[in-house]
């Protein structure tokens, strides 16, 4: 491996989304000076780096434009990449951010929907969300930017993002795109079950609970299954599910200096080390030969056993396969962290009556 990518949670996120598949973490400013040194920590090992200063909400800092300039200088060999993402918090907040993100060559942000006002706003997890994200989509449009809504269904909201649709349709939002040469683009999904998805698992949608009219907008429909549909595929399935990097790893840097794949949620159980406790070699051993206590464990049970022992055989819920086995992977992980805290704290209750 001679590249690698880096995210850093150097400034935290304005949302407390019940989505993120990251999982919610605080939020702390990472001290000046940070940036540099983790590039610096990688360089020896790394003749490519590329470096982004959020991992959560992009350009979540006032200096935007400077800190642009920043990720671009501390890359290595590579420029940064701008994504089809901004922040739509900042969008509504300071006219001048739009422009910079039209200097950019920014042609797409993407804006996240959980239904009407009030619900969007309730899983963002700041009043007023709603509204901003209206206000951005205008904005953007304004400058010929186009805004592509995202829409999270499960079983509380999916009529609110039927109507959802009826509001995008009335707002004109694909003709006013098409107008300027671009295209509007509305989709749907349930997202992954992982991180803070994780706990909506409950509600998660079901097969057959898709509005219709939502159905040719659910992204890759036809890849999605009923868990029961999985488990009666998978039971066989006699391989182990591992991630992996195939070339080039991407390694988010918590605000506390934690290493993480970009594989899952950023749980203790996908922890790689932390960079200012480690020696960076065993760092960059682990991250090279994906040598962590999680992938481990992944190489020790085959998908077939994880179905037998977390897999749903009743339930309508509706995934993709490989979300699934994620799913089904982090569940085991769970279970192994539960059963190692029960014998640490009857080990400490024995300690305590002695």
């Amino acid at each position: 491996m001679k590249s690698i990518a880096i995210a850093a949670d150097m400034y935290g996120c304005p949302n407390r989304c019940r989505h993120c598949w990251l999982s919610h973490m605080p939020n702390r400013k990472m001290e000046d000076g940070a940036d540099q040194w983790i590039v610096d920590s990688f360089k020896p090992f790394f003749e490519q780096i590329e470096f982004y200063s959020w991992l959560r909400e992009p350009d979540y800092c006032d200096d935007y434009r400077a800190r642009w300039e920043r990720d671009k200088q501390l890359s290595v060999n590579t420029t940064p990449q701008r994504f089809e993402l901004g922040s739509f918090w900042r969008l509504v907040r300071d006219p001048e951010y739009v422009r910079f993100l039209k200097e950019l060559g920014v042609r797409c942000v993407q804006l996240t929907f959980f239904g009407l006002r009030e619900t969007t706003d309730r899983y963002i997890g700041r009043k007023g969300a709603f509204d901003e994200l209206l206000r951005a989509t205008e904005l953007l449009i304004e400058n010929e930017i186009s805004p592509r809504w995202q829409a999270f269904i499960n079983r509380e909201n999916k009529d609110e993002i039927v109507e959802l649709l009826r509001l995008s349709v009335s707002l004109k939002l694909k003709e006013r795109v098409e107008a300027f040469g671009s295209s509007f683009r509305f989709f749907v999904h349930a997202g992954s079950c992982e991180g803070e998805n994780r706990k909506l698992y409950p509600i998660r949608i079901n097969k057959g609970e898709i509005p219709a009219v939502l159905i040719p907008y659910y992204l890759n429909y036809v890849e999605n299954y009923a868990e029961k549909e999985l488990c009666e595929k998978l039971r066989h399935d006699s391989l182990p599910m591992v991630p992996h990097n195939d070339q080039n790893p991407v390694i988010y840097v918590a605000n506390d200096y934690d290493l993480f794949f970009n594989f899952t949620h950023m749980r203790k159980e996908w922890r790689i080390g932390n960079l200012k406790e480690d020696p960076i070699e065993e760092l960059v051993r682990r991250i090279r030969t994906e040598d962590i206590p999680a992938l481990k464990i992944a190489r020790s049970i085959t998908v077939a056993e994880l179905v037998s022992r977390y897999g749903n055989p009743e339930s309508n819920r509706l995934f993709e396969e490989q979300d699934y086995k994620i799913f089904l992977l982090n569940s085991h992980l769970e279970k192994l962290s539960e059963s190692e805290r029960s014998l640490q704290n009857r080990a400490k209750g024995r300690e305590s009556g002695q």
